[in-house]
Formats: structure tokens, C-alpha cells, sequence
């Protein structure tokens, strides 16, 4: 068993690893990397859909209750529709209003803050790298070879999410630094993850479907709600063909993983 637990924690610790990638892109210049975000926001949809309509709804289809997957599936949904209802009323209640007549004369001097939409991103990955580390030590309970194939097809998927919630969490505004580190820090939660199959075994069986169901809402709400409206921003017909490619890109890796798994 203790060698188990040390398989578990070093899979964990080299997913997690991943989320620092956006490492490679500090050395950019600010021109050349917003011009590269339009991509990253394109894999980020085709890597959101993908994840969500090829492997968490299938799969939960497949094993559990198709009404009660698809409604945990809408409580999802509906959680980060009023969760984002929340930031954005914080947002604008933790700056100057723009409508207060004595703040108009200082409004052009106020710093912008990250918008919602990356705290949105960084709340569903850290529940979506909690799925991951229940599935990776599921595997290794299971066996050495599981575990091992389990934590290789999570490593797979990451790589591509990683760099496309980096690029998402640039565009909220954040900066280059603060995106690594959030991105690294909700990667850790894949360590709660495996914690909850390790000491509470059986109720993490029964409630990991309805984790994983809530999961897929929160994934199709932030590319549909969140993502797609912002590639609509660029209207040029180049971007648009990168948004696309990008898209296809990201379907294409997801679809992909789904042979390999």
C-alpha cells in the first residue's frame, strides 16, 4: 500500500506540473502574445467542448443514471451562471461606480481589474483537477498498470488545457506571473482529490458521477457563455479562420485522447 500511495502522489505532483507551462511564454513580448491569445482562446472552446461532450457526458451516460447525470449536468450550468452573476456584481461594487458624479473625474485614472471570466476558469480547473486526482488513484487502487496509463492520458489532456487556460486568464487580465500561479494552484486541488479516495473510499465512489456531471455544466457554460462571445470580438476573416482552425484543433486532441484511454 505505501508504495501505492507513492505512485499516487508522484502522478499527481507531475500533472500538476503541467499547469506551470505557460512558463515558456514569459519571455514574449506583449504584442506577439496577445496576438498568439487568439489561438489559445480558440483551443481553449474546442478543448472545453471536447473535454466535456467526448469524455465526462459519454462516460456518465454509460455508467449511471442518464437523469440524474443530465440534471447535475444543468446544476452546473446554472451554478457558474450565478456564480459569474456574483463577480461581476462584486467587480463593479469593489471599484469606483461609473455612474457616481464624484468619481467620473478620476475614472480614467483607475487600474483595471482581472475580469470574472478568469476566476470562472480558475474555480471549474480546480474542480476539474480534483476529478483528476480521484480518477488517478482510483486507478492505482486498481492496479500499478492502470494507474500508470490513467495518469498518461490525464497528462495527455492537461498539456493543451493548461496552455489554453494560461491564455484565457491573460485575456481577464491578468498578468503573465499571477496566470502561472493560479494556474499552479489550482492544479493542487488534484492532491484533495486523491486524498478523498484514499480515507473516505466508498463515499467517493457514489458522489464521483455527480462530480463529474457538475464538472461537464461548468465546462460547456464557460466556452459557450464565456469564450465563444469573446471570439466574436475579433471580427477580422483571418482571425476568425485561426478561432476556427484552433477550435478543430482542440476537438481533434480531445477525440484523440478518447482512443488512447
Amino acid at each position: 500500500m505505501t508504495i501505492t500511495v507513492f505512485y499516487i502522489f508522484a502522478s499527481i505532483l507531475a500533472v500538476s506540473l503541467v499547469s506551470v507551462i505557460g512558463i515558456f511564454f514569459l519571455f514574449l513580448k506583449d504584442r506577439i502574445l496577445r496576438e498568439f491569445n487568439i489561438a489559445l482562446l480558440g483551443l481553449a472552446v474546442g478543448a472545453l467542448l471536447g473535454g466535456a461532450l467526448l469524455h465526462l457526458i459519454p462516460e456518465l451516460f454509460e455508467e449511471g443514471s442518464a437523469t440524474s447525470s443530465s440534471l447535475f449536468i444543468l446544476l452546473g450550468i446554472f451554478a457558474f451562471f450565478f456564480l459569474e452573476k456574483f463577480m461581476h456584481w462584486h467587480h463593479s461594487h469593489s471599484t469606483h461606480a461609473i455612474e457616481d458624479k464624484s468619481c467620473r473625474s478620476c475614472q480614467k485614472e483607475l487600474p483595471e481589474k482581472p475580469r470574472p471570466l478568469g476566476a470562472m476558469v480558475i474555480y471549474s480547473d480546480a474542480l476539474h483537477n480534483m476529478l483528476d486526482g480521484v480518477l488517478i488513484s482510483s486507478a492505482f487502487l486498481l492496479s500499478t498498470e492502470a494507474g500508470l496509463a490513467t495518469t498518461l492520458a490525464v497528462l495527455l489532456h492537461e498539456i493543451p488545457q493548461e496552455i489554453a487556460d494560461f491564455g484565457v486568464l491573460l485575456h481577464a487580465g491578468y498578468s503573465k506571473a499571477k496566470a502561472i500561479l493560479y494556474n499552479f494552484l489550482s492544479a493542487l486541488s488534484a492532491f484533495l482529490g486523491a486524498f478523498l479516495v484514499l480515507f473516505a473510499q466508498n463515499w467517493t465512489e457514489s458522489i464521483l458521477p455527480l462530480l463529474s456531471a457538475f464538472a461537464a455544466g461548468s465546462l460547456l457554460y464557460i466556452a459557450m457563455s464565456d469564450l465563444i462571445p469573446e471570439l466574436h470580438e475579433h471580427k477580422k476573416i483571418k482571425d476568425a479562420a485561426l478561432q476556427f482552425g484552433m477550435i478543430a484543433v482542440g476537438v481533434l486532441v480531445m477525440l484523440a485522447l478518447k482512443f488512447m484511454e
